[in-house]
Parts: structure tokens; sequence; C-alpha cells
């Protein structure tokens, strides 16, 4: 597929103007009924759907239904490697059914959305496997079964294209496991049963028998206890059934090495390229499409062009008879002086109008947050005290405890006090800040929370304790706390008010079992709470909690936002010439509608629900759902009409040029490359890396406090983050005078501070209308 250096596709007309009937005989015999253009007609007009052929790039072939310079309707693409794709196209991209073949032989028939393989269809590889079901961004994603070249059989829950959730593997010796999967491996409670009436019923792990379970024999005979490969770990009892059959000397490690020996889970055929790294960028195709996309004629006869600011928002600008660039209801000294999402950042080069390009968006780059405490700074002692007391605490040594704590390690009364003098002690080292003391909180159970939380205690200790020194956010928060990254943004350190840390020892237990429970649970987590205590006559107490930054990712942040459901003071106090991607915006700044795959969207209202129970039971209100953006190159739109599909908004880019942008931006390949690599997999977890879309909203001028926009139709891919912050506040007294206080002054169904099951509820509302099923 070759493009000129302009970066267009290279489209060439075989066959023009065939005479009408002619034309409706071939069309009707390979697609159905469809409109197609004569030798006498005009050029077809944007929206227009004729019948076309044509040659793309060097040798690639396209017959079928066109619209405004793409494929649009049914048609058939032939590619110089052998592939083909005959079903429904819309605005450039295979959408709808369609049937997608190989040159080895390989077949996709089913559902297509935006070019992936989305939805219900049957793939048959080139060897012989078949797998029907259901698919989630070119990915066995939700209920399917796979037939396997080799004869064995599964059918049951997948995810990400691996066996996860409930299922049924049948080999074609006659075995078969019922039970749960993860990762493609059985995993959980499972039964196994071999074809000489063997089985084992209880837990597996990676494939292997793991914790307890039972063998039992055809002969009626068991052998109870807990399985693990490692001898050392293995023990339980036999229980002969009488027969004179029965073999005593049985080791249960044969189970490993003879039983399951036969019992290997077949790997899927690797498909060789998606379907969706073969489809062409339609949008960056021919000058009539440029021109279509990026300009409109005003009332008074100029052409202005149509642009999407980063925000969003529609801006309107047009050619002066001088050559310059005229704004519309924007005066020069607002123009001159924005910055952030202003007007004043747009600017043209001659090179863009040349090449009919829209012109790009100007920001600042985007700089890491926070001052760097050097020695000088205030807090430096208290930095030095920190990462001393975090060497210290995970550096001890411990013991090997299991995820079954003991209640005596929830008690509040469990801290440990340390004493650090400069000049070091038997358990401390030498240092160069003041004498101080330290106290950690729980220790048993935050360092299980990390365990569950699969950090790592070599890395953790280096994020906070290495070489870097820690950053101080620039202000602290609306609760006066301070805010502290590590040099790698992986952690984040909030110090915090007694209440607070009374609040979250009062709701560890709970806190702790929850998230043990929901491994895609979306509250905070939580890796220590300490203390540090200062000798001297001042006796100053620092309490403080670490925790992980959601936004610690290879990809740049473009927008965030900290939503609660309430409108009362939630939009942003800053003026719009300094909000940058670091700003946080909140609810009445949201222009945005989440919508998430089927699969993703279910999984979470349900965490959602789960999530929101807890936190009620507990009685914590004035939590937020924090959300990020990482907008993707590509654009999209799908409505139908001719207007929408030649708007040409381009995805905003957050922060200038990509030479600027301080992550990597996805593409449509690397997309796919994300989501086929499994070791990229790992990545994208409910809330983290999450491939998906939004829609652009647009409020009502006649109503002020409009919570959610009206959709306009305009789609971008993007990168979504998402988590429930700021859990740690209780319903005490002091929320119940401010919520009596406000509710004289404002509507209290706006205001932040109500009942915890009131503010559940509210919260639940606002987020569901937000976050919607991509359908």
């Amino acid at each position: 597929m070759s493009k000129d250096q302009n970066g267009s596709v290279k489209v060439r007309d075989v066959k023009v103007g065939k005479p009408l009937a002619a034309g409706k005989k071939r069309a009707n015999s390979i697609f159905g009924t469809m409109s197609v253009a004569h030798a006498d007609d005009d050029e077809p007009g944007p929206g227009d759907v004729y019948h076309a052929e044509k040659v793309i790039g060097d040798g690639d072939f396209y017959t079928g239904q066109w619209a405004d310079n793409a494929p649009h309707g049914h048609g058939k693409y032939l590619w110089t490697d052998g592939c083909m794709y005959v079903g429904e196209w819309h605005n450039g991209k295979t959408t709808g059914k369609g049937k997608f073949s190989w040159p080895s032989g390989a077949t996709y028939e089913g559902k297509f959305k935006s070019g992936y393989m989305d939805g219900k269809g049957t793939y048959t590889g080139s060897y012989g496997d078949t797998y029907r079901g259901s698919w989630v961004m070119n990915l066995k994603h939700g209920q399917g079964n796979k037939s396997y070249a080799n004869g064995d059989y599964y059918e049951g829950d997948w995810r990400r294209g691996l066996q996860d959730g409930h299922g049924r593997y049948q080999w074609k010796n006659g075995n078969h496991y019922i039970g749960h999967w993860k990762n493609g491996n059985m995993n959980g409670n499972g039964t196994m049963i071999w074809s000489n009436g063997n089985r084992y019923d209880g837990y597996w792990e990676d494939g292997l028998p793991k914790g307890n379970g039972t063998f039992r024999w055809a002969d009626g005979s068991f052998y109870v206890g807990v399985w693990s490969k490692d001898p050392k770990e293995q023990n339980g009892t036999y229980y002969p059934s009488g027969s004179p059959r029965d073999n005593l000397d049985w080791d249960p490690q044969e189970v490993f090495s003879v039983d399951l020996n036969d019992c290997k889970i077949c790997p899927c055929e690797k498909v060789s390229i998606f379907p969706s790294q073969k489809m062409q960028n339609w949008s960056a195709g021919g000058e009539s499409l440029h021109k279509q996309s990026i300009y409109r004629k005003g009332n008074d006869g100029s052409v202005r062009p149509k642009r999407m600011s980063v925000d969003g928002r529609l801006s309107n600008y047009s050619y002066n008879s001088d050559g310059n660039v005229g704004f519309e209801g924007v005066d020069r000294k607002s123009r001159e002086g924005s910055e952030g999402l202003g007007l004043g950042n747009l600017q043209l080069e001659d090179s863009d109008m040349k090449l009919n390009r829209p012109p790009h968006l100007r920001l600042k780059p985007v700089k890491k947050q926070g001052q760097t405490i050097s020695k000088g700074h205030k807090n430096y002692d208290l930095m030095l005290n920190l990462q001393l007391g975090i060497r210290h605490s995970v550096g001890r040594p411990a013991p090997t405890t299991s995820l079954d704590l003991k209640a005596s390690a929830f008690d509040p009364k469990e801290k440990v006090w340390t004493k650090f003098p400069p000049e070091g002690s038997k358990y401390t080292p030498p240092h160069q800040s003041c004498d101080f003391r330290w106290k950690d909180y729980c220790p048993v159970v935050f360092r299980t929370l990390r365990k569950l939380f699969k950090v790592d205690p070599a890395d953790y200790m280096i994020s906070i304790c290495g070489n870097d020194a820690l950053r101080e956010l620039s202000s602290p928060g609306k609760s006066g706390s301070f805010f502290y990254l590590t040099n790698d943004d992986r952690y984040m350190i909030k110090t915090m008010k007694k209440a607070e840390v009374k609040v979250l020892l009062r709701m560890l237990p709970a806190y702790y079992n929850h998230v043990r429970a929901f491994e895609n649970t979306l509250v905070t987590k939580f890796y220590g709470l300490h203390c540090v205590k200062l000798t001297g006559t001042a006796q100053k107490k620092v309490r403080f909690v670490i925790m992980g930054n959601l936004f610690c990712s290879e990809y740049t942040i473009h927008r965030r936002f900290d939503l609660k459901g309430s409108s009362h003071g939630r939009t942003t106090d800053k003026p719009e010439a300094e909000i940058d991607p670091n700003t946080t915006l909140k609810d009445l700044d949201l222009n945005y509608i989440f919508r998430l795959q089927k699969a993703w969207y279910q999984e979470f209202c349900r965490q959602v629900d789960r999530d929101c129970d807890f936190l009620e039971q507990e009685r914590i209100m004035d939590y937020s759902m924090l959300v990020g953006l990482h907008f993707r190159e590509t654009s999209i739109s799908d409505s139908l009409s001719p207007a929408d599909r030649t708007s040409g908004v381009q995805t905003p880019t957050g922060n200038g040029d990509v030479d600027n942008d301080t992550g990597p931006r996805l593409s449509r390949v690397d997309m796919d490359q994300l989501l086929v690599d499994p070791t990229r997999w790992a990545s994208i977890r409910l809330g983290i890396n999450m491939p998906t879309r939004v829609e652009l909203t647009v409020r009502r001028s006649d109503c002020e406090a409009q919570m959610v926009g009206e959709p306009t139709g305009e789609f971008y891919e993007v990168i979504l983050f998402f988590s429930i912050i700021d859990i740690l506040q209780d319903y005490d007294i002091s929320k119940k005078l401010e919520h009596a206080y406000k509710s004289f002054q404002y509507d209290p169904t706006s205001i932040s501070a109500v009942d915890p099951k009131q503010y559940s509820k509210r919260f639940r509302d606002f987020i569901f209308r937000v976050f919607l099923e991509d359908t």
C-alpha cells in the first residue's frame, strides 16, 4: 500500500461512470441493492453512496459501495499479499457483518467494529482449529467454544484471548476439567476427571493442584490434604477403600509427574496479522476529502476551517483578505493573552495550507508535577526521616505470613516505635537528619497488603528510598494535606490528620477483606501507614499514608477529572489560560461520556456497586472518581450523517506537537500490538491502561448546573484510567454540621457533604450516566 510524500493514500479509479442498467446489474449480483453513478451524472457530492472499482496504492483492489473518498456500505477489498475482506464498511472501516480471509487459508466470519473483529464471530485456523463466540478488539472475550486441531475442546469464558472465568476443557483422550480459569490456566476451584475414573476436586494455581484438595480413585479410596508440587509443602491423609487393590505406597507427587502429564492445555494458533492492521487511514486519503473535512462556508461567503480544540470545543476561524487568521467572537486581547486551552495556541503554518492539513495545536509540553525536595527545602529533613523509616520498615526481617491474618494484626494498638538517633543505634544506621522517632501502624497488615497488590519489596524501597529525592506538589489539597511523589511517579505520599488515621485503622479489616475479595476493586491502594515524631520542644508529629499513583503510566495523561456527582463548587477555579494537562478538572468541567466495551462495562458496573456498598457500610462519603485520558492519534465519527462523516475533526493532541509529548501516542497498529502481546495484557485492567472511546458532549447555555452535557456524535479513541480516591472521610459531626449549614444556602442535593447512603446513590447515578456501554 503506497502513499505519496504527503502521507495520502493513492487511489486510482479503474472504471468510472458505467451505464446505469449495467451498473445496477453488476451491483445487485455481488452486493444487493445500491445506488450507482453513470456517465451522465455529475460528480458525487458529500454523503452520496455509489459503486466504485479502485486500485489503491501499488495494487490493492476495492470494488463496492463508496462515499466521501472511502469504502462505505458493502464492498470487497483484496490486498496484494492475498488477504481479502468481503462485507460491510462504514467510513472506510470494516464495521458490521463480514468475512476476512488470510493467504494461509484461515478465515474469520462475523461481526466487525471500527476495523476490529468485535462481536459474535467464528475463526477457523489454517490447521483446522475453530473458535465460535464473542470477540472484543481482535481478542476472544466473553462466552465461546474452541475446537483444537489436535482434538481437544474448550467451552466457557474467555478474557483477552485466553480462558478466564468458568469453563470446561476436554482432552482428546477423554480426560476433562470443569472449573475456574485465569490467564489460560486452571486456577481456582475445579474438578479434573480422568478417563480411568480417577478425579481431583479442589484448588488449582497456574494449572496445578495447590491448596486443599481431594484425590479419589475409581475403587472408592481417596486422599485428602494440602497439595503442592513442592514435596515439603505436601501433606495429607490416605483413606483406603478396603479393596485388596489398594496401593498404600502411593505418592501424591505422582499426580504431578504422571496423572497430569497428558493434561497440557493446547495453545491457540497465533493470528499472523489482524484485519485492523490492514486498514487504511482514509481520513488522510485524498485532496477532496481534506477540502470537505476542514473547511465550511460562512454566511458572508468566506471559507472557514472547522477545528476542535484540545478540550473538544469548536473553534471557528477564517482567512481575512490580508491572509491573516480571524477568530469569530474573540477579541485581540483574549487571543494574544490566552494559553493552555485558549485560541492563542492555534498557529497556522504555510506547509499546512499547501498540504490541506488542519492547523496544529501548539501547547506547552507536559512538565513533571511538583518541586524536587533538595537540601535547603523546609521539608528536606522530613523527607530524609521518611526515607530512613521506610528503609527500616521494609528491610526489617519478618516471618512469612499467609493472606489469612489474625484479628490481632488489625488492632489499632498494633504499632511499632523505633528511635533514630543521628549517631545510630543497634537497629538503625547513623544519619545526617535530626533526632526522631518512627512509628509503623499495623505493620503485618500493610506488609501483607503489599504482597496482595504484588509490590516487590526491593522495588518499593528503591522507589521511595533510592538516590532520587521526592517531589512536593505545589499546593496542599483542600483538606490541608501535603502530597509527595516518588521520582519514578509510582507512589504518592499524603500527610494525614489524626482523625483520618483513626478512620483508616477502624476500617482496615473491612478494607483488607474487600481488596482481597475483589482484585479489580477501584478503591485506592494503601501500602503503608506511618508517623514521624520529631524530638525536642516541638514534639511535632507528621502522619502519612503511602498510596499507588493512578497516573504512573508510559502514556501522557492529557486530561484529568475528579468526579463526585455534586454540582456546588464543582468547577475548576483556574482561568482557562492556566489550564494544562496537570490541571484536575471537576464535574461541571466534564465534556465527555466514557463508552466502555460491553464486557468491560458490565465488570465496571459490578465493581462500582461493590465498592460503593463497601464505602457506604463504612460510613464513608466525599470520595470521588479520578479519571485520566490519553488521546490516541486517530479520531472516529460514527455518525451516519454526511456532515458528520466529513467533519474532519482531529483527535485532541493534548500537549501539542508529538515531539514535545512526554509519552508515546498509539496508532491502530500500536494498539493491535499492545493487545496481541501477552506480556502487555497484564498492564490492561479495569481502570488501568484501558483502550476505549469517549464521546464529546456540549452543555446547554440555558442550564448552568447541567451535570451531563448533550452527546455530539464526535468520538475519540483514548487510553483510560480511573480509580475511586479520597476514601477516608467519614460522616462525623463536622460533616453533619457542614451539611446543615450549607443546606440553608444551597440545594441540599448539590452539596458534597451528605449522608453516606445518599452520597453513594448520587455518586452511582452520576457515574452510570457518564460511563456507558459502547454500542
